[in-house]
């Protein structure tokens, strides 16, 4: 009996034939996902391995950092699709530039922790898109994806995705929900090809009862160190470059919009307030940094 926890999509992408369902695409919202089961494909060659390129060298957050004021499961809590934009226009439109400058046509693109809404560039033609999330309605919703499944990372970190088989990862305001990044993050590195990207961005916006605790606590420069962090505890990737655009000192604003209750409670259903949300974004490459002429 197939369970919440089984891969679901819209066909599997990979080499493997595990379902003789006939496939469709995200972009053909009204025909509901099938649920299939899948081999894990990177079994075999991780055990096989002998360089520690991928390897997690320490764990970045200690027990307390990894809890969330709402224990209840992730998958209880995404039950209901969310038809509501988490970041304001500005950050968004900012989002969609650094994507058009970063991630060439053609590329293989998994766009991790995702929803309905693409932040991918619309004149721009990549090869596949696959899409990651704990709400399928939202994922069916989504124009850019090819692809998608409804996986908790909370409870199994394993991405059932073939190695070096990505030019690039996206996460978009979604790493605060992590609670084993260290192991995610070493996921991302399995899956992307040699010289590929992984793009982490996010703002001071989150369902505040479902971030951890270490993201919680923190300020706009902590959480960025935060994340470099998770970058250098996995074995490989190069040195983390940040990008920041905000409107006022860091720090400032994240504290001046939680301190009203109103401020609290939008905080609480992932909506954003007036005013320009500040971006952030840290990127890293698998091994090395391509040069692209």
């Amino acid at each position: 009996m197939l369970t919440l926890n089984h891969f679901v999509a819209h066909k599997p992408w990979h080499s493997l034939n595990t379902s003789t369902a006939t496939p469709h695409q995200s972009k053909k919202p009204p025909i509901p996902p099938k649920l299939i089961t899948t081999t894990v494909i990177s079994s075999s060659s991780n055990n096989n391995k002998t360089s520690s390129a991928g390897n997690v060298k320490r764990l970045v957050l200690s027990k307390e950092g990894r809890t969330k004021l709402n224990p209840a499961s992730d998958r209880d809590f995404y039950a209901y699709p969310r038809f509501a934009k988490h970041v304001d226009d500005a950050f968004i439109s900012t989002l969609i530039d650094l994507y058009r400058e970063r991630l060439r046509p053609g590329w293989e693109v998994l766009d991790l922790m995702s929803s309905w809404v693409s932040h991918l560039p619309d004149e721009v033609d990549y090869k596949r898109v696959v899409g990651h999330g704990l709400n399928a309605q939202e994922l069916a919703r989504n124009p850019r994806l090819d692809y998608f499944f409804v996986k908790d990372l909370n409870h199994d970190q394993q991405l059932q995705l073939e190695d070096s088989s990505f030019d690039a990862v996206l996460c978009t305001v979604s790493v605060q929900y992590l609670q084993q990044p260290e192991k995610v993050f070493a996921e991302v590195f399995r899956v992307l090809k040699p010289g590929g990207v992984f793009i982490v961005s996010f703002s001071n916006r989150m369902f505040y009862e479902k971030a951890i605790g270490a993201w919680r606590e923190g300020t706009g420069y902590s959480r960025v160190q935060l994340v470099v962090q998770y970058f250098q505890c996995v074995e490989g990737f190069t040195e983390a470059e940040i990008i920041r655009k905000v409107g006022s000192k860091d720090g400032v604003k994240d504290k001046n919009k939680s301190s009203s209750p109103f401020g609290w409670v939008m905080s609480l259903v992932g909506l954003a307030l007036s005013g320009a949300d500040p971006f952030y974004a840290v990127i890293a490459h698998k091994n090395f940094k391509p040069i692209y002429e």
